[in-house]
């Protein structure tokens, strides 16, 4: 799992050598986004960290066996080297049998690495709705600055058209001076977006698990409205079900309770498996201090530590447990009511933003429909090039509300998404 995410860190960061611009769709984006993100990255790790913690705590109920040697001189009485006696070749072996505050302490562990799987998760949720966020914006600022580009052209048009009048004496010298302030305004919008796009596909780049220097240019492709709840309470069951932070706080509460339950078990009994062994040599003065000499030595057996007067740290131990779980369920209460506020907020946004979507496209239907009749009346004679370019100037303002409202409601809808759990699946 290690080498996996360390693979994946390089290779990204072994792709920032070649920076360029990268034309993507929302789903190849969040696809790639929750692989190479380094927050993924880092959730991961943590992940496996955790998981190496299980290993860790469950590592004193196996066997333990270490092979040395004591050897030494004796002048006189054999005396132990650090704790044994002087032998050529010794090994240990201890084991725990009956540890119950370890026993917990491994509980806690997977109690922690269960928390840590929904970290992962949570990462990811999260890292999407950042991506399809950063997408949409990207996306946005494509398009306005697109539309604006053309509307420089059409205010070219009316610039020119003015001049002409002007110079025909049919308009006063003060509207040339309106149309080219118009000019100049349609080109410092043009310059602004461009801008917004650039920072917008860097800031994509980024969330994708690119370098700085690279961009992710939004590809214009079809996606399917995603199926949101139909009701504000089926929006806020599936939060509060689904949610990856409130399952982490409960994750945190849980392992909490088995940390007072491994201190409180620090007044029980414990039993732990030794076992020794030990060659000795007759230069160590045996014969002489002891009645047989043996060569080959062993013993096994159990070790027994039952706790008298484990001490007042137990109690304070145990009541920091306790009062930390209650700062958690505390959190718990408070992460929820706030999800369920942002739930039912964010479902009134989506119904705003499609009544807003609905009122910008028929503003642009408007336009567009002006425009025509201009057209026809411009080809009878009727009306002037001035009035349509003006009229295309309209129609493109329009357009750039209508992509705004078409980008509130996308990125609503995404955000509900985001709140019940169901982005990801939605994205990809």
């Amino acid at each position: 799992m290690v080498k996996l995410v360390v693979f994946v860190f390089f290779a990204a960061a072994a792709a920032g050598l070649n920076a360029e611009v990268r034309s993507m769709t929302l789903r190849q984006a969040v696809d790639q986004a929750v692989k190479q993100n380094p927050d993924v990255v880092i959730a991961a790790l943590e992940e496996e960290k955790a998981r190496q913690a299980v290993r860790l705590a469950r590592d004193p109920f196996t066997p333990r066996i270490v092979v040395g040697s004591g050897l030494a001189y004796t002048n006189g009485f054999p005396m132990s080297i650090e704790g044994s006696a002087p032998s050529i070749v010794q090994a240990q072996a201890t084991q725990f049998l009956f540890n119950r505050p370890q026993s917990y302490a491994v509980a806690q562990a997977r109690e922690n690495a269960r928390g840590a799987g929904l970290a992962v998760s949570g990462a990811r949720d999260e890292v999407a709705w950042r991506t399809a966020e950063l997408y949409l914006e990207a996306e946005r600022a494509g398009r306005l600055a697109t539309l604006a580009r053309r509307e420089v052209e059409s205010m070219e048009r009316v610039e020119r058209a003015v001049d002409a009048q002007v110079e025909e004496g049919r308009l006063l010298p003060i509207e040339r001076r309106r149309a080219a302030l118009n000019l100049a305004q349609a080109r410092q919008l043009v310059e602004n977006l461009e801008a917004d796009q650039a920072a917008a596909e860097t800031s994509l780049a980024i969330a994708v698990g690119l370098t700085a220097d690279d961009r992710v240019r939004p590809v214009e492709s079809e996606r399917p409205v995603p199926a949101l709840p139909l009701t504000e309470e089926e929006a806020v069951q599936s939060a509060t079900e689904s949610n990856k932070t409130l399952r982490q706080i409960e994750s945190q509460i849980m392992a909490r309770g088995l940390q007072v339950r491994s201190e409180r078990a620090a007044r029980l009994p414990r039993v732990d498996l030794v076992a020794q062994y030990g060659l000795f040599s007759r230069f160590n003065n045996y014969e002489d201090y002891f009645q047989r000499f043996q060569r080959n030595n062993g013993q096994i057996g159990i070790s027994v530590q039952l706790p008298i007067l484990p001490g007042s740290g137990v109690g304070a131990a145990v009541a920091q447990s306790k009062i930390e779980a209650a700062r958690l369920r505390t959190e718990l209460e408070a992460t929820r009511n706030r999800i369920i506020a942002d739930t039912r907020r964010s479902f009134r946004e989506v119904r705003r933003a499609e009544n807003a979507r609905e009122v910008a496209r028929l503003n642009l239907e408007l336009a567009r429909e002006q425009l025509s009749i201009l057209l026809a009346q411009m080809q009878e004679g009727r009306a002037a090039l001035r009035q349509v370019e003006e009229a295309r100037v309209a129609e493109t303002s329009r357009w750039i509300e209508f992509y705004d409202a078409e980008y509130t409601l996308q990125r609503a809808q995404y955000n509900l998404l985001h709140h019940t759990g169901d982005l990801l699946a939605a994205l990809q």
